[in-house]
């Protein structure tokens, strides 16, 4: 009972109302795909639970060889995963697949929490930091998972602004960063590159490459305020509206629950995010901020990048909405993040 007095309300009510909402919206098309949802929902709540109970300060010597270890699991998605639609993300586990992508998100918080923690911000560093970072990004970018590979890169740049950077510094790597954008087409896939040009003028192919970003605002200008009503959202339920479980499940939402679905779904998204920035601020060592940040900066950038594709506003990049999209190792690895920051929150 009094392990059950530090679990931390904010963070487990928040979340568990999200997730409610996806299951919901799952089971409305499929019930045997919500129930898989739900019992992934139950493993990640235990991870969260556990997670949130340990002092991260005290697995500093295993965050080394947990990065090395999500590095060799990420060389052998390239070996022995399963390949869908084209790319390599999946490990078969007898009746489940995991996607270790979804775990280098944490692992990767840990370690560049760790490294900033224990160096100052110069150029050596920041160089070294790369040298940790860029093994995860190119083994991700190469199954190819876009989406995730630009989540790591996310994480990288949160982490590292709040390292008490210099603006000087700031702005070079910001040159650089623009320099690097065009040169970066050459390495794209050619789906990769027809999803950008499809969201700059989606209504010069609107059965082929901008079919889509077409059907995403449909459904999400149909909800109207209030919604058609769950399971009732002729754009998902008529197929129309591709991947509307997973990357496309906001639209979904829109399109059943209205305006009033989408914004509850915000609000709840924005209380996190301010949470967890609160918890930041209380926190009182730099290795517990750097880790908070991180959450911060993977949270921020999928939620913004996933709704902002699926009303048109930004190129369809497939990246899930934490909490809400189908998907068991996007769910566990979730409430891992979200237990880090309730255990940093405990130790303030």
């Amino acid at each position: 009972m009094r392990n059950l007095g530090n679990i931390n309300l904010p963070i487990s009510l928040v979340s568990l109302l999200l997730v409610s909402v996806g299951i919901l919206v799952i089971y409305s098309s499929s019930k045997e795909l919500a129930l898989q949802q739900l019992i992934f929902t139950g493993i990640g709540i235990v991870f969260f639970f556990l997670v949130s109970q340990i002092e991260l300060e005290s697995l500093r010597n295993l965050i080394k060889p947990l990065y090395i270890f999500i590095l060799i699991v990420l060389v052998a998605v390239l070996i022995l995963g399963i390949e869908t639609r084209g790319a390599l993300r999946w490990i078969p586990l007898g009746i489940f697949n995991i996607q270790p992508s979804e775990f280098a998100k944490p692992i990767l918080i840990l370690m560049l929490a760790k490294f900033w923690s224990e160096h100052s911000p110069n150029w050596l560093n920041i160089l070294k930091s790369l040298l940790w970072f860029a093994p995860s990004f190119v083994l991700v970018f190469k199954q190819p998972d876009l989406g995730s590979a630009l989540t790591l890169i996310a994480i990288w740049l949160g982490i590292l602004l709040v390292t008490h950077i210099s603006i000087r510094k700031i702005l070079i790597l910001a040159a650089i960063f623009i320099f690097v954008i065009p040169t970066s087409w050459s390495f794209l896939h050619d789906y990769q590159r027809e999803r950008i040009l499809s969201f700059l003028a989606p209504e010069s192919d609107p059965l082929g490459k901008g079919y889509n970003l077409i059907q995403s605002t449909i459904a999400v200008g149909s909800g109207e305020l209030f919604g058609r009503g769950l399971g009732r959202g002729t754009q998902s339920r008529l197929q129309f509206l591709p991947e509307f479980r997973t990357d496309f499940i906001f639209a979904s939402i829109a399109e059943e629950m209205g305006f009033v679905g989408s914004l509850l779904i915000l609000s709840l998204y924005l209380f996190l995010l301010f949470y967890f920035l609160r918890v930041a601020q209380r926190v009182n060592n730099s290795f517990s901020l750097l880790v908070v940040m991180g959450v911060v900066s993977m949270f921020l950038f999928q939620v913004f990048v996933n709704i902002g594709m699926n009303v048109g506003l930004l190129p369809i990049t497939g990246i899930t909405l934490p909490l809400i999209s189908y998907g068991g190792s996007s769910i566990v690895a979730t409430f891992l993040l979200l237990g880090m920051v309730a255990s940093c929150a405990r130790k303030r």
